[in-house]
């Protein structure tokens, strides 16, 4: 089984193209290869094949990496199935995967974050947990996007002492910045999401 993830940029025009499409691409880049496993099309649309369990993680990386610029955000639905057609281009493929991401975010209203696979109870448990997380999420500000992002791609790997110092800022505002953004929570979110995710496939 794979993940494939669909997305867009709310407001993409609002903010040079030049700005965000390098943050967007390094998130991309860091999990696959152009065009294979993702693609940018439309100017602000993108897809990507990833796992299953690093769907949610990926999810989160690119809406950090989009809201570090003042008035864009991420609008992204995942889609969890087979591949049943594999082309050298990610938006020629095709399979359950990428017709239950493409139907996720069609149903994508004010919401930024959905999720779609062939079982409907773990579909409404996961989908009632991102309305609730992206209460706090799509209310990030830039400073805590830079944050949350460098924290969740050190795997836990850094403290707060060392991110102070990657990021140059003072401990207590790293402290004050993965508090009031929920980092702490949004982490129990993803391993709840990866042990569901992992006993299903």
């Amino acid at each position: 089984m794979v993940a494939i993830i669909t997305g867009d940029i709310i407001n993409s025009r609002n903010v040079d193209v030049e700005k965000w499409m390098p943050e967007l691409k390094k998130v991309l880049n860091k999990y696959g290869s152009e065009p294979e496993s993702w693609e940018i099309y439309r100017g602000d649309s993108f897809q990507m094949e990833t796992s299953p369990k690093d769907a949610l993680k990926i999810a989160i990386l690119i809406k950090t990496a989009i809201k570090q610029f003042k008035s864009l955000d991420a609008r992204i639905a995942i889609g969890i199935g087979e591949k049943t057609y594999e082309s050298e281009k990610i938006s020629e493929s095709n399979g359950s995967a990428f017709i239950n991401s493409g139907e996720s975010f069609e149903k994508l209203k004010k919401q930024t974050l959905s999720i779609q696979t062939r079982w409907k109870d773990f579909n409404q448990t996961m989908n009632l947990m991102f309305d609730l997380a992206t209460l706090t999420m799509d209310n990030w500000t830039t400073t805590s996007c830079l944050v949350i992002k460098t924290a969740i791609e050190s795997g836990q790997g850094f403290n707060q002492k060392e991110l102070a110092i990657l990021l140059h800022k003072k401990q207590s505002n790293i402290s004050t910045s993965l508090k009031r953004a929920g980092y702490y929570e949004i982490q129990k979110l993803i391993h709840y999401y990866q042990q569901k995710i992992t006993n299903k496939c």
